[in-house]
């Protein structure tokens, strides 16, 4: 089966769209799938995807605010010439941004079947930001977009009956997966753990995530300053960038800012930590919170997408309804004085956490891909059924 991938964003972007089809990919391609790109030309970058068959990069443009945000434009008639040429048997649009519009009406014109992903909340994001008045117009436009394909993957099963009773239809759920070895407890450092001033007597708490208005900055400043009144002793970690950060980093003087770095440096910090403090409730999963539970770390999360998939209170993390923020603040300052019980909850994370592989998402993914292409093949030739 030749499979068109076609998405805003692509490895090395940091964000969760990039890692799950970077995942997805390698996983498809090790399993003899071929594989196409389409996506915006990447900024400082002349170089292709490895494995792909064929690429076709488009202009982009940055995002004004998120210069690291790339969106590609409308190509419709490179995109027509492209698939008449190296005709993919189905297109997976990972983005509904202006070229994944292009996209779905190009293969509309071709009869592709056309399956897309649910990656981003945007009705959420216009409330971070001010302007949850486009909210209503926002979800309509996305219902337009996603009922125009032959099915809509979504990471939880919360997400998808929410996106159901709004109207969108053949909704399926695909999560997201975790590589047990690049994250996990084995990769523990006690000399990283000296360097923030820890021991196995003193916790450390982490975040990791970008540092914007729709990660609830607000509650992660609140919860760390409680939990240093608490434990002075205790070390605080945050890993990630953004334009909440020199605010982050003026409330909170004693927490460590290492912005961005490497994935071998990540899992080390993951495994170096003990609790995992995640207060974001604007995710569709969360690929942080499963990082950090296979790393073995007690998560402390809202009841939503990835902290309401995965969590059981108190049995392998800790969970609590979305919008009690006073309640998430105790929780966190509660579990940071008692280590046995974040160490109980750490080792039952992971196991947790384990039961999400790559090769079973990519299973839930293909079985998606081969239903809209047994559908398209049925209305556009009755006669074979």
């Amino acid at each position: 089966m030749r499979i068109c991938l076609v998405s805003e964003t692509w490895s090395p972007d940091i964000n969760g769209v990039a890692h799950t089809l970077k995942q997805l990919s390698t996983e498809l391609l090790q399993r003899g799938f071929t594989l196409q790109l389409v996506r915006p030309r990447p900024a400082g970058q002349a170089h292709g995807a490895d494995g792909m068959s064929a690429e076709l990069q488009v202009k982009g443009f940055s995002m004004p605010g998120y210069r690291e945000v790339r969106l590609g434009l409308p190509a419709g008639r490179r995109l027509q010439r492209f698939w008449a040429t190296e005709r993919p048997d189905v297109i997976y649009v990972a983005t509904e941004g202006p070229l994944g519009w292009s996209a779905l009406r190009a293969a509309e014109r071709l009869e592709i079947p056309v399956v897309s992903g649910w990656h981003t909340n945007f009705d959420h994001y216009c409330r971070d930001y001010g302007i949850a008045w486009l909210s209503p117009l926002v979800t309509r436009r996305l219902r337009h977009f996603h009922n125009r394909c032959a099915g809509t993957l979504v990471p939880t099963h919360r997400q998808a009956e929410e996106l159901t009773s709004k109207g969108f239809e053949n909704v399926r759920v695909m999560a997201r997966g975790i590589d047990g070895e690049t994250f996990s407890p084995a990769h523990r450092s006690p000399e990283l753990r000296a360097s923030w001033d820890g021991d196995e007597h003193r916790p450390v708490a982490l975040y990791v995530g970008r540092l914007a208005p729709e990660k609830n900055l607000d509650l992660l400043r609140d919860t760390f300053a409680a939990m240093l009144a608490a434990r002075p002793e205790m070390s605080i970690v945050v890993v990630g960038d953004g334009p909440g950060k020199s605010s982050l980093e003026k409330a909170l003087p004693d927490v460590r800012f290492t912005g961005f770095i490497d994935p071998q440096g990540l899992a080390r910090h993951y495994a170096s930590a003990d609790i995992f403090i995640f207060p974001s409730i604007s995710e569709t999963w969360g690929n942080v919170v499963l990082e950090a539970m296979a790393s073995g770390l007690a998560v402390v999360a809202f009841r939503h997408a990835a902290g309401a998939e995965l969590i059981d209170d108190d049995i392998n993390g800790v969970s609590l309804p979305v919008g009690d923020e006073d309640g998430f603040r105790d929780a966190a300052v509660t579990l940071s004085q008692q280590p046995a019980r974040y160490g109980r909850l750490g080792r039952a994370a992971r196991e947790r956490a384990l039961q999400y592989r790559w090769p079973a998402i990519t299973d839930d993914f293909l079985a998606a891909l081969n239903l809209a292409r047994e559908v398209s093949d049925e209305t556009t030739h009755p006669c074979r059924v």
